[in-house]
């Protein structure tokens, strides 16, 4: 348990229990005030994104289970911040459905890497990406009626565009290095006779399985039937 409840992977928590009330407080016309309260609760957990990657490397203390949920409670929190934002107009529909989508697939490739024991990281491009990402999304959540600086919300679109290249390119990027990665690994699984798949059976195994069996029990049990 130790393992598991370690300092990174808490903070890493933190942002999936983060995002309920995200989806409350970025409800359409609750007041800028509440939209301060949603711009410090988000700004929070995406700097845990920061720090648990950085207190891992630091202590050692890194693990595989932190390596899936990290990119995920990522994904999770962006997703969050996009879709409650297109309501207010401020990040267009089909700008979110691109990103989302290139993290779905993402998340599909890494899953299949996992269930043969391979895990493909996130990159620096994929890591520049997602910064940006909170950038964007953090520049977005703050009101604007609060703001000092003009055009605040422009210029978060802005860096919501440079993102959006960034997020294609890393996503192609991830593609390529998934297939240096677990297709070789895929290909001497194959190889070593698919230990890990039961079916299909080879031949001697369906002749073990079909001779009968010398225990007298078993041929009373599979002798065929008088009728």
């Amino acid at each position: 348990m130790k393992h598991i409840l370690t300092l990174p992977n808490l903070l890493t928590g933190y942002r999936f229990l983060a995002v309920p009330f995200l989806l409350f407080l970025l409800q359409p016309g609750l007041g800028m005030w509440v939209g301060m309260a949603a711009f410090v609760l988000y700004l929070s957990a995406a700097l845990t994104d920061l720090a648990d990657g950085y207190i891992a490397r630091r202590r050692k203390i890194e693990s595989v289970l932190g390596k899936l949920i990290d990119p995920l409670a990522d994904k999770v929190l962006v997703a969050a911040g996009l879709i409650m934002l297109i309501p207010m107009g401020r990040i267009p529909a089909w700008v979110a459905l691109v990103i989302l989508a290139r993290e779905l697939m993402i998340t599909g490739l890494r899953g299949v890497a996992a269930s043969s024991g391979v895990v493909v990281g996130a990159s620096r491009l994929g890591k520049h990406k997602s910064l940006l990402q909170y950038v964007s999304l953090c520049v977005l959540i703050y009101p604007e009626e609060l703001s000092f600086i003009p055009h605040l919300h422009a210029i978060g679109t802005v860096i919501l565009y440079v993102s959006l290249l960034l997020t294609i390119w890393s996503g192609i990027d991830y593609f390529f290095r998934f297939q240096k990665v677990y297709l070789p690994v895929s290909e001497r699984q194959i190889n070593a006779g698919g230990q890990n798949r039961p079916f299909p059976l080879t031949a001697p195994d369906r002749t073990s399985i079909l001779r009968p069996s010398r225990c007298p029990a078993a041929r009373e049990t599979t002798a065929t039937p008088e009728w």
